[in-house]
């Protein structure tokens, strides 16, 4: 087979298509005998092993994985449906302590420790290239920055829980494991080069080691469109309608925006229908399925209607322990709201001045509540600490610790 041209790619970087694994597309491990073997090749194998995982977003609710992808020295690339198999623990004891490298690994982190995959250690390629300063840091821009490999990211969006997953499918995730360790050590090289080799391994280690998030409070108010509402009895409406659009999307595994839309919600919120016939007379209900079953979401709507006043929700939402919204502090709080600008241009220096996206430099959020109420006395220590409870790494409280509390102070 002919090897694809070399092209330029919109940043100029010349790349090589990268179109097939060097050592053929391998089956799809889904058997017990079939997983004894890809354990046994990767106990013997040696060095990093490369991982990936596939979900099913915006086709299946919630995140499971439907696909493991992983690649490691004289093991070759495994391709594990973990549906079928969905204990993997016989092949984390085969890995052992050896680092796992992954892009982007919060994302694909929780669903291989569902699976029992759970790393000693990681190297997260895309944190390394937003540590190095890449303006691009998807992995197929970075692999053709540190290559000069080109990666199709066509099927990046399908519904992998598709059965029998279609070959170019799983050509494409091959591809995705196939030279990351190859990527991770060109990076390492330069996160060498560059002093922040430390920076990194910190970043890792905090990725690796981050708690699951704490459950959303009201996390019917995520509705998109639905700041245009001002009364609530329409809020109380969006909220019913998530919740019974939510229930019919868990029972029946199918992502909740395809059982029905936000804007879909909203529409019904803001048109408050008495009767199934006017809800469907909105455009945003005109759809075969959200017809069929516009008497379910007519008597959530109704359920909201007839809830006492003392029952609604707020239009503004509960309180939170974190400070209000930035562009209310001018009003509530001027002088924090001076230690805010002040913080926010004293991060944005030190980011360039690094090469460091500033939301890697610093969390936002441990920021605004550093300036909203900043530790008394405001000095090195005290701020440190601060940064600390709010899980900032060493060498981000060894930048910014001295001169943040130096701003801060010289605010009033």
């Amino acid at each position: 087979m002919n090897e694809p041209p070399a092209h330029r790619a919109d940043d100029g970087v010349v790349v090589t298509p990268l179109t097939e694994p060097a050592g053929g597309l391998p089956p799809v491990t889904t058997r017990p005998e079939e997983l004894e073997k890809v354990v046994d090749a990767f106990a013997r194998g040696t060095g990093p092993v490369a991982a990936d995982a596939e979900r099913a977003s915006g086709y299946r609710y919630g995140q499971a994985t439907y696909l493991v992808q992983l690649k490691r020295a004289g093991a070759g690339i495994a391709l594990v449906d973990p549906v079928a198999l969905p204990d993997l623990s016989a092949l984390a004891d085969a890995i052992g302590d050896a680092e796992y490298v992954l892009h982007a690994a919060s994302q694909d982190l929780p669903g291989l420790n569902e699976h029992g995959l759970v790393p000693a250690r990681v190297f997260d390629t895309e944190l390394a290239a937003r540590l190095l300063g890449f303006e691009r840091v998807g992995l197929a821009a970075v692999v053709a920055e540190t290559l000069g490999l080109g990666l199709a990211k066509e099927h990046s969006a399908v519904d992998w829980s598709t059965r029998p997953l279609p070959e170019d499918w799983l050509r494409y995730a091959a591809l995705d494991v196939e030279v990351l360790v190859e990527v991770r050590d060109v990076l390492e090289e330069r996160l060498a080069d560059a002093g922040k080799a430390d920076w990194a391994a910190q970043e890792f280690e905090a990725v690796r080691t981050a708690p699951p998030p704490a459950p959303r409070v009201d996390p019917w108010r995520r509705t998109s469109g639905m700041h245009v509402l001002r009364n609530p009895r329409q809020v109380a409406v969006v909220r019913a309608l998530w919740e019974a659009r939510d229930a019919t999307a868990r029972a029946r595994d199918i992502s909740p925006g395809r059982v029905l839309p936000d804007r879909a919600i909203v529409a019904a919120a803001r048109a408050m229908p008495r009767t199934a016939g006017q809800l469907v007379a909105l455009p945003e209900f005109a759809g075969k399925g959200t017809r069929r079953r516009a008497g379910y979401w007519q008597r959530a709507i109704d359920d909201a209607r007839a809830l006492p006043d003392g029952q609604l929700p707020t239009v503004r939402g509960p309180r939170t322990d974190g400070p209000p919204a930035p562009r209310l502090w001018a009003d509530r709080d001027p002088a924090a709201a001076r230690r805010l600008k002040g913080a926010r241009e004293l991060v944005a220096a030190f980011a360039e001045r690094h090469s460091v996206p500033v939301e890697n430099l610093l969390q936002p959020d441990a920021l605004r509540r550093l300036c909203w109420k900043p530790p008394e006395p405001t000095d090195p220590d005290s701020v440190a600490e601060f940064l600390r409870d709010r899980r900032a790494r060493e060498w981000q409280i060894g930048l910014l610790a001295t001169p943040l509390a130096e701003t801060l102070a010289g605010i009033r």
